[in-house]
């Protein structure tokens, strides 16, 4: 075992017997000590956009078995999948699933890769040409196995008859037939991108002519041309109803915007009369919120399936052309009848509650032995670990925890009657880390495990924050909390299962190298408790606890009032025995 690792390992070990563990039962609906939520689904926290550093224009995201999976034209040379347990993918899995054979059809500018599971199956449509823009046309990629990150075959050219200049393809699924929709040219001339569908009698196949649904003939989908523009086609099912999103006008531009064909319910897709088009985009540039160009998009479901969430690119200049288009995600709402209100695209500031569900891990099958895989760490650290367990004996029983084959802690797991909830804390190495929970003898199942760690440059920045990338953070940043009288770092949606008394941690780092820092911590519309940070560096983060009351449910903890500037990291949340 390495040295730092050892030391990892020592100081997890040294946190647990001074924090002890706690565990409880949900069986309440109300707020006090000891009781719990009405309903638990994990420990909550925000995020920000974008969803990755890099670059991931016309991104694809798809949710399934508990894993994000993103595509998106990947510089055009070939199709890479990225693989994450949340929908933030700045410590995703990533990996080049398929690279196109030298001097064919297929070998160039590849854009808009889709990922879909279809029918038992993964495949991957995108559009490629020889080099020539004029000859793009749609190919299709059919994975060898049930794991999208592993290898794939091509399977050949999608096309209907007419063989027409296509991009933006995908699949559409409407009860048990499937269709093609995609972005073509009428003829041979780049004047102008229309949305097209045909029947499907495969993934792989269409199987009858195309049909014409829509023509840029709006004024904002002129917007930059000529040429004209309807591209970056997904589908969208909510309440019966079924809608094609599109992107229109110029790509190259800050207008770029969505638009949206809504099917008559239960009527025939391939009848032009029965899709309404929406005169006005449904999420444009915003020059206040910073947005510019939002358009080819995907939809996605919360990890619990009760919210529906758009992925789409922006840039943050109107001069960006296609350079800095970057994945960002916002939630969507309907209004009493039933029409989108999806509103206008949230800033790179705003704190944005996690979907409903993020950040349970579920067991693929719960049991007494149970090992979680994709845990993704930025650097080696202590992070607090929550189980979710059930126990069938009347007797308490303890389970090993080990971390990437290497035992890191035990736990007592106490005999409740409905799911318990267990804390520890664990080592992790910098990347992807395993956790494997085993419990010693007994009947017991252990059903989840979360990772109630919030990252400061997540929440919300109050009038003495600023947020800062930061190499040496936990996450990807930290928040500079100014000295003064006043707010500096609100952390909203930290939800807990039991109300009770939890440890609150923070790491935070003092630049003085002589005077320490004090800060104010308290819980929204309670009184605050003072911590002190010792004189220290600038990276050099330590953490400090300090407990509070919280009620079962959804909380919000705020930081303020420092006496000197203090470079908060992030907040870890674990049950107090005090």
């Amino acid at each position: 075992m390495s040295s730092k690792r050892w030391l990892v390992l020592t100081a997890a070990i040294l946190l647990v017997a001074a924090a002890g563990i706690g565990a409880w039962a949900m069986n309440g609906n109300t707020n006090n000590e000891n009781e719990t939520a009405a309903e638990y689904n994990g420990h909550g926290g925000t995020f920000k956009n974008t969803l990755a550093e890099i670059d991931t224009p016309d991104p694809a995201v798809v949710y399934k078995d508990g894993y994000y999976y993103m595509t998106f034209t990947h510089n055009g040379a070939d199709i890479m999948v990225m693989k994450s347990r949340t929908i933030d993918f700045k410590q995703a899995e990533r990996k080049v699933v398929w690279y196109p054979d030298i001097g064919t059809n297929y070998s160039a500018e590849l854009w808009a890769p889709e990922i879909q599971f279809i029918q038992g199956k993964w495949y991957i449509y995108f559009a490629a040409d020889d080099g020539l823009n004029e000859n793009h046309r749609m190919f299709v990629l059919e994975a060898d196995t049930d794991d999208p990150m592993g290898s794939y075959t091509f399977k050949g050219q999608v096309t209907d008859d007419s063989n027409k200049w296509a991009i933006d393809g995908l699949a559409m699924e409407l009860g048990d037939k499937l269709y093609f929709v995609w972005s073509g040219w009428e003829g041979d001339i780049n004047v102008q991108q229309n949305t097209y569908i045909a029947p499907m009698s495969d993934p792989l196949t269409i199987s009858g002519p195309r049909v014409l649904l829509s023509e840029p003939d709006l004024d904002w989908e002129k917007a930059g041309g000529p040429p004209y523009i309807n591209e970056g086609h997904s589908i969208l099912h909510h309440d019966g109803d079924v809608s094609i999103v599109y992107s229109g006008a110029g790509s190259w531009t800050p207008y770029y915007a969505l638009g949206m064909l809504t099917l008559k319910q239960g009527a025939d897709p391939l009848v032009a009369e029965n899709w309404t088009k929406s005169q006005e985009p449904i999420l444009k540039m915003d020059e206040e919120a910073g947005v510019y160009g939002p358009g080819h998009n995907s939809f996605i479901t919360s990890p619990d399936g009760t919210e529906q969430w758009i992925v789409y690119h922006a840039t943050t200049a109107p001069t960006d052309g296609w350079g800095n288009r970057k994945a960002r995600a916002q939630k969507l709402a309907w209004d009493e009848t039933g029409k989108l209100q999806l509103g206008k695209p949230l800033s790179l500031t705003t704190a944005i509650e996690v979907p409903s569900g993020m950040g349970i891990f579920k067991a693929a099958v719960p049991s007494a032995e149970v090992a979680f895989d994709h845990i993704s760490s930025n650097v080696h650290t202590t992070a607090p670990l929550m189980i979710h367990y059930e126990i069938a004996a009347a007797e308490t029983l303890t389970a090993a925890i080990s971390v990437n084959g290497e035992q890191a802690t035990t736990v007592e797991l106490p005999a409740l009657d409905g799911t318990g909830y267990a804390y520890a804390d664990i080592p992790l190495d910098a990347g992807m880390n395993e956790i494997t929970l085993s419990i010693q003898g007994g009947e017991g199942l252990i059903k989840a495990i979360e990772l109630p760690r919030y990252e400061a440059e997540y929440a919300s920045e109050g009038e003495l924050g600023q947020a800062e990338d930061n190499a040496f953070a936990s996450g990807t940043g930290i928040v500079i909390a100014g000295a003064g009288e006043g707010e500096a770092v609100r952390f909203t949606n930290i939800q807990v299962p039991v109300s009770g008394k939890y440890d609150i941690r923070i790491a935070a780092a003092n630049p003085s190298e002589s005077d320490e820092a004090e800060l104010q911590v308290r819980v929204e519309d309670g009184k605050g408790k003072k911590i002190i940070f010792p004189a220290g560096k600038r990276n050099n983060y330590q953490t400090q606890t300090i407990t509070l009351q919280l009620k079962a449910g959804k909380n919000a903890i705020i930081l303020e009032n420092a006496t000197a500037e203090l470079r908060i990291d992030y907040l870890d949340l674990i049950r107090s025995n005090s």
